[in-house]
């Protein structure tokens, strides 16, 4: 008899590469996996040169489980070595390959594979950003170089959508960002903060995830001088990797006197940090300057606590139809404004209500099915 075609031949980060977007590639193999679709993951070999990543550290360091197949085949940024990949992907045959696109870094190398591969294999997008957060002057000739590979394009949110069909006519399906299946469940309050060592009376606001300028911390820290806030014993805590000078914002912190209400930390976090994290917090804080949809919010939904968000366009999505939290407009009064509307008791408490209600709409299972669909139906 003969072997199954391999249905998805998914390419993108994975463990041991660190982050959301390697996390939630392997939720998808697995979810597709469990549908009952052949799966394999083809990663890299190596991603960013050092001298362009920002960050600290490009893997994890947490112990990693593997049941799917992986094949770590691919160097991002040596051409020489792509026409192996390709023999690789022609040799699999899968029926779809599907391209995890989320930087004009990555056009040349994925744009290439997919131009030289074999016309029976189709080519999908599934894009998490489009127009990046930080612009360059060569963003939209990679974007189109890529994007003219693609027989259709794949998204995690409206906004992104949204944008790519502004530049193309190949079909488009929009999606919503899932929630990890992996996170540990909360803890109580009481305990989380026990661990961190937080005072148990205060109201705490969390920054969560890498730093970077497009994200608008300054706002946050600078909505913590409105005067209205110390009534209710509210202080900041901002926790995640810093992709910028981190004195940036802890000389802001001190220019403004609030080296007592707002605090710092800008290690990497694992699992059971996010466990521990935002299991102690009260309110989730995402005042970005622009985005296309966050790993965040799904973390806020798992967890159950009100966000308080940017009132932009790929952020503010969720937040408004699902009524769990506040969307506030991008000045610090605003933002100390919006902090305060949602600590009224009942606003909170409905808030919170809302959240739980909303959960299963963001599952992996969901997902996948309608992902799946659009995509076996295109070629029906």
């Amino acid at each position: 008899m003969p072997e199954q075609r391999l249905d998805y031949l998914i390419i993108g980060p994975v463990a041991p590469f660190r982050g959301g977007i390697a996390e939630t590639q392997y939720e998808l193999a697995t979810h597709l996996q469990m549908s009952g679709k052949k799966v394999q993951l083809l990663t890299f070999s190596k991603l960013y040169p050092k001298i362009l990543f920002p960050g600290k550290n490009q893997k994890t360091k947490e112990k990693q489980q593997r049941s799917l197949k992986i094949s770590e085949s691919i160097h991002a940024y040596n051409p020489l070595q792509w026409t192996k990949v390709v023999r690789e992907i022609n040799q699999l045959n899968p029926r779809n390959l599907i391209f995890r696109y989320y930087t004009p870094f990555l056009a040349p190398v994925y744009g290439w594979l997919a131009k030289k591969t074999a016309s029976q294999i189709n080519k999908i997008a599934l894009v998490d950003n489009w127009i990046p957060h930080e612009r360059r002057a060569l963003d939209r000739i990679l974007n189109r170089f890529f994007g003219k590979q693609m027989q259709a394009f794949t998204t995690l949110s409206t906004a992104v959508a949204t944008q790519i069909k502004i530049d193309f006519k190949q079909a488009v399906w929009e999606g919503f960002h899932p929630i990890n299946t992996q996170l540990l469940p909360p803890i109580s309050k009481l305990e989380a903060r026990k661990r961190l060592g937080w005072n148990q009376q205060q109201t705490t606001v969390l920054f969560f995830g890498l730093i970077r300028q497009y994200k608008g911390l300054e706002l946050l820290i600078q909505s913590f001088t409105d005067k209205a806030l110390d009534s209710h014993n509210t202080v900041l805590k901002i926790v995640g990797e810093c992709y910028e000078n981190q004195k940036k914002y802890t000389d802001l912190v001190s220019q403004l006197g609030l080296e007592d209400t707002v605090s710092f930390d800008f290690e990497y976090k694992s699992l059971s940090d996010i466990q521990t994290l935002f299991s102690a917090c009260d309110l989730v804080a995402q005042t970005y300057h622009t985005a296309t949809q966050s790993g965040v919010t799904p973390l806020a939904y798992f967890y159950n606590k009100p966000l308080v968000v940017s009132d932009i366009d790929g952020l503010n999505a969720p937040i408004k139809k699902d009524k769990t939290g506040v969307c506030v407009q991008k000045t610090p009064k605003a933002i100390a404004e919006g902090i305060i509307k949602l600590l009224d008791h009942n606003k909170y408490q409905k808030a919170k209500d809302n959240l739980k209600k909303s959960l299963p709409n963001y599952q992996w299972k969901v997902w996948v099915e309608q992902w799946s669909d659009f995509i076996e139906n295109l070629y029906a």
